[in-house]
């Protein structure tokens, strides 16, 4: 579907606006390859988000290394080449590698990276180290025209699986102005939802995208524009348990090969959803990174 059809570059913020089918999009080059931070630093040093509270100081390394390393084997094991960067003392956030950049296809066909503006400054210096990785692999960096505007990267956007179209969430850590400037960058039509549950201040801890026609989400996280619009973007719209979304991230688990969905162990409810489309879902024990609001989806980035 060519620009000139009045669909690229549009931002869609209630039902009634989108006119076409994801389905129908033009397709997008799958990413083949995992980005994540070594855990060495990982801990939870201040509170930023409502899952943080009362973890202060809390974090097993050991275990949570552990952990990571479960993560990332889930990934190797399914076929996805990972490379590690280096944490970074004073950085614990750093290995939510999901946050501190947006990345994709280039209307010419290159790749490329818009850097976050974190909306805490504890965690802003992570984008420079994001960003020395970045220029080493040569892809084009940008950074937002209102460079204070907040964006967290991957943490709030998401590309519609296999297709030249994102979706987006604002409210908490995302400003809801950064999406016309994405959509008009990338030259994709852009669904822009609003979160209103602090429990779920990133898109990623209530919405996971499984194919162009499919999606897991949590309806408590959005206004009703929001969820008019998830069920007339995708057919197949699945309810995740309020209470594994939660408080065990459910919804923060991820689908990268439209195969299997890794995820934090026992959200059994989720479980059942996810074989009921015909997905193979592959446990991870994430407990001590669900004390600092991430799980699988948040400790990685996908890159081409």
């Amino acid at each position: 579907m060519a620009s000139g059809s009045g669909t690229a570059s549009r931002v869609i913020v209630r039902a009634d606006q989108l006119d076409f089918a994801l389905a129908d999009l033009p397709a997008r080059p799958p990413e083949v390859r995992v980005l994540m931070a070594d855990p060495a630093h990982f801990d939870v040093l201040y509170v930023i988000n409502a899952h943080m509270a009362g973890n202060l100081g809390s974090v097993d390394r050991e275990r949570a290394r552990q952990q990571w390393e479960q993560v990332r084997d889930a990934y190797a094991g399914i076929g996805y080449p990972v490379e590690v960067i280096d944490g970074v003392e004073g950085l614990p956030d750093l290995v939510f590698m999901a946050n501190q950049s947006f990345p994709g296809q280039l209307p010419d066909g290159r790749w490329g990276a818009f850097l976050s503006f974190m909306h805490n400054v504890e965690r802003r210096p992570e984008v420079e180290v994001v960003a020395r990785w970045y220029r080493g692999r040569g892809a084009r960096l940008f950074r937002l025209s209102d460079p204070h505007l907040p964006f967290e990267g991957m943490g709030d956007v998401a590309w519609v699986p296999g297709r030249r179209a994102i979706v987006g969430g604002h409210g908490f850590r995302t400003d809801a102005r950064v999406y016309p400037e994405l959509a008009r960058h990338f030259d994709v039509p852009t669904l822009a939802l609003r979160l209103v549950d602090e429990r779920f201040y990133h898109l990623d801890t209530c919405l996971q995208l499984i194919d162009d026609r499919t999606a897991l989400y949590v309806p408590c996280a959005f206004d009703d524009a929001g969820r008019a619009l998830l069920q007339k973007a995708f057919p197949r719209l699945v309810e995740v348990p309020e209470a594994e979304a939660a408080s065990g991230l459910a919804c923060n688990g991820h689908c990268p090969d439209g195969q299997h969905f890794i995820v934090h162990h026992g959200c059994t409810g989720t479980l059942e959803a996810v074989r009921a489309l015909g997905l193979t879902p592959i446990e991870v024990d994430t407990s001590e990174f669900l004390k600092s609001g991430g799980s699988v989806y948040c400790m990685k980035l996908m890159v081409p």
